[in-house]
């Protein structure tokens, strides 16, 4: 009966759209020299794609199709090739812009960095089990395989307390909070942490992730010291 209940509401749409949304804000204010083309031609984009996404499922994640999921992956891939030459473009100026726009990059990387986040986060929810739709509306022997084990998916034979809200007690399911928490973790410690990547794309997306949060972050710290140095 708790499967049934939750294949008919799906997952909320609001927070995933809320997300995106801010991941579009966040590159749409970086500073000109951070920005691919004209600064509005790319979030122009991705809101449109967010939009027509949105369409589809209004509320809930219920209906699935394969020119949405090819619109929401396109989405994904968009939200992170730009970010990722933003960050290249950042590299480059921290390195080579003097102190005086110090505070203007260290800004910026902040953006970059918590774009990654959401962006990664996106992805990995996009991806597991086959994305949002699939994950409450299929029955778990037809799910793909997992790309990352979850603490839930191993409480089980806990204590009753722990127990009572693992995967296979309450029929628990990951949602988009769940890959953002997990997102942040990995480009804060620089590795998984409570939840693991199974598959091969996971452990490459994982990787990539928490190497370009060390790139930023090293780079962040030495600009801040040396602009305090001068």
């Amino acid at each position: 009966m708790v499967a049934t209940a939750r294949a008919r509401r799906g997952e909320a749409r609001l927070p995933s759209a809320l997300v995106v949304v801010v991941a579009i804000a966040l590159y749409a204010l970086l500073p000109e020299q951070l920005v691919i083309g004209p600064r509005l031609v790319i979030p122009g984009l991705e809101v449109a794609l967010l939009v027509a996404l949105v369409c589809v499922n209004p509320y809930r994640m219920t209906r699935d199709t394969p020119w949405s999921r090819i619109a929401a992956l396109t989405l994904v891939c968009l939200i992170a090739v730009a970010n990722a030459v933003a960050l290249v473009l950042l590299l480059r100026q921290l390195v080579t812009t003097g102190s005086d726009e110090a505070v203007e990059l260290l800004i910026a990387a902040g953006q970059v960095w918590l774009t990654n986040v959401i962006v990664y986060g996106i992805a990995y929810w996009e991806l597991d089990r086959g994305g949002p739709v699939a994950r409450t509306h299929l029955p778990r022997v037809r799910l793909p395989p997992a790309d990352f084990r979850f603490p839930q998916d191993e409480d089980a034979d806990a204590i009753v307390e722990v127990r009572i809200r693992s995967s296979r007690a309450s029929d628990w399911v990951p949602t988009v909070v769940d890959y953002l928490y997990m997102s942040l973790t990995n480009s804060s410690a620089f590795s998984p942490t409570d939840t693991m990547p199974l598959s091969t794309r996971a452990k490459v997306l994982m990787g990539i992730e928490s190497t370009s949060a060390l790139f930023i972050s090293v780079l962040v710290i030495a600009k801040g010291v040396g602009s305090l140095g001068q």
